[in-house]
């Protein structure tokens, strides 16, 4: 199965981070490639959250969020257009009062994708949205 995984330290602490990556429906105001996001439904601990996401085509999936505040969001796919399977999980850790996060992704595609989009879709983005969370975290909280 496809995959990347990517550790990195963000100027905030670990509750901001938290809070910016599960505020799903504020996704389109600062990553590029999220053109609408929306939870769908909420069971328990997990939410079930849709993405329309633009990558040289567009498309729909949805994957279950579960969430253990400011420690952990990970995910499993539910269904969509592209992919076969997606799971993956923003492991988040207290480093001198920064963020430091741990992305791992692993996905698979249901339909035939050329390779240059699957890794497009993996690891080329992945400098890009790290790089529109840090922006983010300025943005919301000065840092």
């Amino acid at each position: 199965m496809p995959g990347t995984q990517h550790t990195e330290v963000f100027n905030c602490s670990p509750e901001e981070f938290y809070k910016i990556v599960t505020d799903y429906e504020k996704y389109p105001e600062f990553l590029q490639e999220v053109k609408e996001c929306k939870i769908v439904k909420t069971d328990g601990d997990r939410q079930l959250v849709e993405y329309k996401v633009s990558v040289i085509k567009s498309f729909t999936y949805q994957l279950w969020m579960t969430h253990k505040p400011n420690e952990l969001v990970s995910w499993t796919f539910a269904g969509g257009d592209i992919f076969k399977t997606n799971a993956g999980s923003w492991k988040i850790e207290d480093q001198a009062g920064k963020a430091k996060v741990t992305y791992t992704v692993e996905a698979t595609f249901g339909v035939f994708v050329p390779g240059m989009i699957a890794k497009t879709l993996l690891n080329v983005n992945l400098p890009a949205m790290m790089s529109a969370y840090h922006k983010r975290i300025k943005d919301l909280y000065g840092k």
